[in-house]
């Protein structure tokens, strides 16, 4: 039957995914995988023998369309990233909105995702809050931060170890030295480690301290 699978898969233990995703894992005809290499170690750690495909962000825009045909045609797909669940800061929104067109089913298992436990770990209110994923890198950066440092909301932003550095400094720069942030890296994996205090003396942790993993930055709205 036609069904389009969004699997969330661990983001480092991997004893994180359930026992609903390992089966439809083995059930479905093809996994659409961010990185195949990937995809396929967690397979194999858990015997599942599914066909694999790549869809990541460099192909999506020119395979998107033969995977709904294949799903149009009777096949159940699963669309997985590397860690996490689709289409949160990964591929998988162009997939999803193509099939919602042809009225093929989409069925989305809960699971893993860093920001989640990231922001209940930090102490920070979250029953309101905005979740960013990356800042641009270049153009309209500035005034991202610039809007983000207004908001009364939680903030939540993702980041890689190449520009925590920079981003902390600009962060202290448009919320000031005094606002209060959470940053956790290695979400669930063996050195996860959260780091709490005032924008200024995380800016000094991480000045002194190399900065390694994935990165989630939980940032307290303005009070």
């Amino acid at each position: 039957m036609s069904k389009l699978y969004l699997i969330p898969t661990p983001i480092g233990n991997l004893e994180d995914i359930t026992l609903r995703a390992l089966r439809l894992l083995k059930e479905v005809d093809l996994v659409l995988a961010e990185d195949t290499r990937v995809t396929r170690k967690l397979l194999n750690h858990f015997n599942i023998q599914t066909k694999l495909a790549s869809f990541h962000m460099n192909n999506e825009h020119r395979t998107v369309k033969n995977r709904v045909l294949q799903l149009s045609r009777g096949n159940s797909i699963a669309l997985v990233s590397d860690a996490g669940t689709p289409s949160i800061s990964d591929p998988g929104f162009l997939l999803i909105r193509e099939a919602i067109k042809l009225d093929i089913t989409i069925e989305c298992l809960p699971g893993a995702t860093a920001f989640v436990p990231a922001l209940v770990n930090s102490g920070i209110p979250c029953e309101r809050f905005i979740f960013e994923g990356f800042l641009p890198i270049k153009k309209g950066r500035k005034t991202r931060l610039e809007n983000l440092a207004k908001d009364k909301r939680t903030i939540i932003l993702y980041e890689s170890p190449h520009r925590i550095r920079k981003t902390l400094r600009q962060i202290a720069e448009f919320f000031g030295e005094y606002r209060y942030l959470s940053i956790s890296r290695e979400m669930s994996k063996i050195y996860e480690t959260t780091i709490r205090g005032q924008v200024k003396d995380v800016c000094l942790h991480f000045e002194t301290n190399k900065p390694k993993g994935e990165f989630v930055i939980v940032i307290s709205g303005l009070r």
